[in-house]
């Protein structure tokens, strides 16, 4: 058996999410919105932070049910800022509700999950990384995907956050050749099996 992904370290909350959540493929449009908002309050911060405070997020955002953020105003922002078990940044706190609403948008004219996954035609991307220096930060399809995202009104998706979050969600499996996740993970997609190392 491998090492796993270097990049969880060994702090047991984020080895956890390693093994048990990222990478695994996620087609509930929900819980792909959640994330989406979830990697735009990382944004200058790291994982492990928002991991740590991610049931907090969830009793503020009212278990980021988009229907009920979508109607927020003045008094839940401030309630937010208030609430030291999150992020309190305005700014980002704003976009989730302007983000909310955009979700619904694109729920109900196609679905999100499937706005979402029609981008790699429904199946994850299956990468062979030997190590974290081949993994890029952005790549065409995340640059794309941002674009359509930010196109229908979300903030805090550029291609930097959106392909963290394709990573998170599995549409792209980017668990390194020799972590013994990966092929478990590339397993969950029906007829796919993850490529020979290169």
């Amino acid at each position: 058996m491998g090492e796993r992904c270097d990049w969880c370290g060994t702090d047991p909350l984020y080895v956890a999410y390693h093994d048990h959540e990222w990478g695994v493929p996620e087609f509930d449009s929900r819980a792909l919105w959640e994330k989406l908002v979830l990697d735009g309050f990382q944004a200058g911060l790291s994982w492990l932070t928002i991991l740590r405070k991610r049931e907090n997020f969830r009793t503020a955002f009212e278990g980021f049910d988009p229907e009920r953020i979508a109607g927020w105003g003045e008094p839940e922002i401030a309630r937010c800022l208030a609430d030291p078990g999150i992020v309190r940044h305005r700014g980002k706190i704003e976009a989730t509700i302007g983000n909310a609403r955009a979700f619904l948008e694109i729920e109900d004219t196609q679905g999100f999950s499937d706005f979402v996954w029609a981008h790699v035609g429904h199946v994850p991307v299956q990468n062979a990384f030997a190590s974290m220096a081949e993994v890029p930060a952005q790549t065409p399809l995340s640059q794309d995907l941002s674009k359509k995202l930010r196109g229908a009104g979300l903030r805090f998706c550029g291609p930097t956050i959106v392909y963290a979050w394709l990573q998170a969600t599995g549409v792209v499996n980017d668990h390194l050749v020799g972590c013994p996740i990966r092929p478990r993970v590339a397993a969950m997609a029906p007829g796919t099996e993850a490529p020979e190392p290169r």
